[in-house]
């Protein structure tokens, strides 16, 4: 274990692995693990403490786990109860609420807001300023560009939530907004500023508000380009066909 020496609290009931650089002013909670080689920088909090912790006298804090090789910025709080996998990354000034599972591989903008209970695949990008309401669930190399919203309250105020719920491989387009209970499919391409209020298919490009259904994403071209997706096939940086090619990647991985 690595850190500097200002301010640093530990809770002796955290488990620390080896390689681990901790920055000044960061606390870091009861029932936390931190996995090797992991760097948390300055002014951070991990492991927050639920509501719960301040009324109940035997509030036990959940585990908390940050992933193997995994980078967590200055002033991230993440709260108890988020497993991280490994290599995740994060931005300045994110919040994680309680009970997240995010995958390998994914990263996590800067003033990121991740609102609880999501499950997010690995190699997914969320870029700046994304703000996700629980219960959302995310696949695999999903990206949400800056200032994408997913709502989850069909008529606010209301206790009946409900979380939208995006496919494998799918891009959605800076501020976007995805309503509550929607579901996207797999390898879609939401255009910028849209409101998607109703389910969209696999393969779907769609855009406007509300968003309506333009084409086949396979059919988009564009002009000195041709066809750019699935874009998976001309697209690998930090993806694990980067070396490979994403189709002898699927071969391999089947």
């Amino acid at each position: 274990m690595i850190f500097n020496d200002f301010n640093v609290r530990i809770s002796p009931k955290a488990s620390i692995g080896k390689n681990v650089r901790i920055g000044d002013n960061t606390v870091i909670y009861d029932n936390v693990v931190i996995e090797d080689d992991v760097t948390i920088a300055n002014n951070c909090i991990i492991g927050e403490p639920l509501n719960s912790y301040y009324s109940d006298p035997e509030y036990n804090n959940p585990s908390t786990t940050i992933g193997k090789g995994s980078l967590i910025r200055s002033h991230a709080i993440i709260y108890a109860g988020n497993r991280l996998g490994e290599y995740v990354s994060t931005g300045h000034r994110v919040t994680l609420r309680e009970n997240n599972t995010i995958g390998h591989h994914t990263v996590i903008g800067t003033l990121s807001d991740l609102q609880g209970n999501l499950t997010i695949g690995h190699y997914c990008r969320l870029y700046s300023n994304v703000h996700i309401s629980a219960l959302s669930v995310l696949g695999n190399f999903v990206a949400l560009y800056p200032y994408v919203m997913m709502t989850n309250d069909p008529y606010p105020p209301s206790d009946d939530l409900k979380g939208a719920v995006i496919g494998d491989y799918t891009q959605v387009a800076a501020h976007s907004t995805i309503l509550a209970g929607v579901k996207i499919g797999q390898n879609c391409l939401i255009g910028a500023l849209s409101v998607v209020s109703k389910n969209v298919p696999d393969y779907s490009l769609v855009m406007g508000e509300p968003a309506e259904l333009k084409m086949d994403v396979r059919k988009y071209v564009v002009l000195g380009k041709g066809h750019l997706y699935p874009w998976m096939n001309r697209f690998s940086r930090g993806m694990p066909w980067e070396k490979t090619g994403f189709e002898q990647w699927i071969a391999g991985n089947k």
